[in-house]
């Protein structure tokens, strides 16, 4: 058994960064967690919290239900497999695999034993006797892995092990790993920024920004129906088109969702429109994935929308068409740095920049050295900016339309999503 549970765990360094802010997360017996971010959110410093080589500034940390901020890490039982494979250069591939069995004072006889399994299991048993450098990327990641897997450890964590590698090999020990780890049944954490490594690999996904938890569920969960607008941003490929739309109220009839000169309507028996309808008369944000859209004809009827290619984009086994619908499409920005107010549409940035708090949950900023007032988040405008909408929709594979071609798609309603002006999911009952 073996079990992982942060509490209110915050990293704070030296220069007053706020790396981790008060995550809370638990990890099941033989679970395969991933942290899903991008680089920079804090999620190689919670694992480096959990393997011992950093202290958290506050909260506390469990293993197997005992805290262990007090253990130094060989007393951890964990392995930790790293970006850069960490391998001993002058040693041969089994002095390197074995070298965790020979601190422990395992005999020779029974330590090449498990060596020859594990190196087996991973199909490197033909290169036992070189050293790193005479490895391809690949074989050099199955060497670091055998290491960790060697010691048996009650938990392995997993710092971005396939990011220095081309994207077949990445592909192919993707599901090495996923299938190794269920055999073993070993509890796992897998940091990563490559969100089709988080959604095929995970058990359950913990996605970060900036040092916060934004989400966390099973892979078809957060992408089905994320919790905040940055969630809803990240994941998906193409994104999610994120609209800003006005909220009109037609009571026991339906809701009116204006986006410029066109609108959808929530029906009122759909259970989401009592939640909508809060907000009449104020500005949300609406997410429709591409595949929520789907081309028909100008005289459909129903839940569509009008608009003209912008442009197209030909991936082989489907095309992407980006429509201009008169709308206005929120943008989300991956790590929160500013972007800068350009022009007059600066009153309803500032609005949709109450977001802010809820979006990065951050720390409050410091106050400034000459004594002066706080650095507010909320007059940070880099978390939305306000751009012209470019429509995704998924079109077959090199259609008979081009650049410039009128094109109507129907809206699947019940896969659109509402987010308020702070991030939030607007539902009842969401998950």
């Amino acid at each position: 058994m073996s079990t992982v549970a942060l509490k209110d765990v915050t990293k704070i360094w030296p220069d007053g960064t706020v790396a981790v802010n008060r995550v809370s997360l638990d990890v099941r017996d033989g679970e395969f967690m991933v942290l899903l971010g991008p680089s920079g959110c804090g999620k190689s410093t919670v694992l480096r919290m959990i393997a011992g080589l950093e202290d958290p500034t506050e909260g506390d940390i469990l293993l197997n239900g005992e805290p262990v901020l007090d253990l130094p890490p060989r007393d951890r039982s964990i392995a930790m497999v790293f970006q850069d494979f960490a391998l001993y250069p002058h040693m041969t591939v089994a002095d390197n695999i074995g070298f965790p069995l020979k601190l422990s004072g395992v005999e020779p006889g029974p330590r090449q034993d498990r060596v020859g399994t594990v190196a087996g299991a991973l199909g490197i048993g033909e290169v036992l006797g070189r050293r790193p450098s005479q490895l391809s990327g690949g074989q050099r990641q199955r060497v670091a892995m055998g290491r960790a897997m060697v010691r048996r450890p009650g938990l392995f964590l997993m710092d971005e092990p396939l990011s220095n590698l081309d994207s077949g090999l990445r592909a192919e020990l993707r599901a090495e790993i996923t299938s190794m780890t269920r055999e073993l049944g070993v509890t796992t954490m897998y940091v990563t920024h490559d969100q089709a490594e988080a959604l095929t690999m995970a058990d359950r996904v913990a996605i970060m920004r900036r040092g916060v938890l934004q989400d966390l569920g099973t892979p078809t969960e957060v992408y089905r129906r994320p919790a905040t607008l940055y969630v809803a941003a990240f994941l998906g490929s193409p994104r999610m088109n994120l609209l800003e739309a006005s909220v009109y109220v037609h009571l026991d009839r339906y809701v009116a969702l204006n986006f410029g000169e066109q609108s959808l309507y929530l029906a009122w028996s759909d259970p989401r429109s009592r939640a909508v309808a809060r907000y009449h008369g104020e500005r949300i944000v609406v997410g429709v994935r591409a595949e929520a859209l789907t081309p028909v004809t100008p005289d459909t009827a129903g839940a569509v929308l009008h608009g003209r290619i912008r442009y197209l984009e030909h991936h082989g086994h489907e095309s992407l068409a980006y429509l201009d619908i008169g709308a206005t499409a929120i943008v989300v920005d991956e790590i929160g740095g500013p972007v800068r107010d350009q022009g007059p549409t600066g009153g309803a940035l500032k609005r949709l920049g109450g977001a802010l708090q809820r979006l990065t949950r951050a720390a409050p900023a410091p106050a400034p050295e000459d004594g002066g007032a706080p650095v507010s988040l909320l007059n940070d405008p880099g978390r939305h900016h306000r751009r012209a909408a470019e429509l995704s929709v998924r079109l077959a594979p090199y259609p008979a339309v081009t650049s410039g071609h009128p094109l109507t798609v129907a809206v699947q309603m019940d896969a659109v999503h509402f987010f308020d002006e702070r991030g939030d999911r607007i539902d009842v009952g969401w998950r």
